[in-house]
């Protein structure tokens, strides 16, 4: 999740900026990666080629500034009019359940390691505020550095570091640029809603 949100944006920006903490995040001012030219909007797959190969930038990934105590972003140019973040993640650090709403994205661990919880189901979009979950909607993936995944609208997860000593980077990508960001809170198989987050909330 801001930088998402996908949070301090992993506290209340997009990637994942998005958080379990609630004390607000540090960012630097926005920084250009390369970019293809994109004539129309990025597919998931190109989102997830671009923030790989941003991550493999060793001199822009040492270029963020990290906080022990907060998660840190940069805005990144992203192609074809995606917003794109650089997140510092200290140990012990996440963005607790959240979605991107409509925009679809990609993310990559540049360096340490985060682990994605996520739902296997497709939510409605709007007009709840509380869901009963079934069994087996659970997925949960490890991503060390090098490692990425891209998904698609309405996407529910929680990133997280879970490391109690190192940092975690990562490189997210979201388009449309992120519209909003839905935070939820969970109890067992019991999803709720909790607050919607727009863009001046975490700019």
């Amino acid at each position: 999740m801001p930088p998402a949100s996908e949070l301090s944006p992993a506290d209340s920006s997009p990637a994942g900026p998005s958080s379990a903490e609630s004390s607000p995040g540090r960012s630097a001012p926005a920084l250009s990666a390369s970019s293809a030219s994109f004539e129309q909007a990025p597919t998931q797959a190109e989102l997830l080629d671009f923030v790989r190969r941003t991550a493999a930038d060793a001199e822009l990934i040492a270029s963020l500034p990290l906080d022990p105590e907060g998660r840190t972003w940069v805005r990144l140019d992203g192609p074809g009019g995606s917003e794109a973040w650089l997140i510092g993640w200290p140990p012990g650090t996440g963005t607790g359940w959240h979605d991107h709403a409509d925009s679809v994205g990609a993310f990559v661990t540049a360096s340490g390691e985060l682990k994605e919880n996520s739902l296997a189901a497709r939510l409605p979009t709007d007009g709840w505020r509380t869901l009963e979950l079934t069994d087996g909607v659970d997925r949960e993936r490890r991503l060390p550095a090098g490692r990425g995944r891209s998904f698609g609208r309405h996407h529910v997860h929680d990133v997280l570091n879970e490391s109690t000593g190192r940092h975690a980077v990562s490189v997210h990508a979201y388009h449309p640029p992120l519209p909003r960001i839905r935070r939820y809170s969970r109890t067992e198989q019991t999803l709720r809603l909790e607050q919607v987050e727009r863009p001046e909330d975490w700019q």
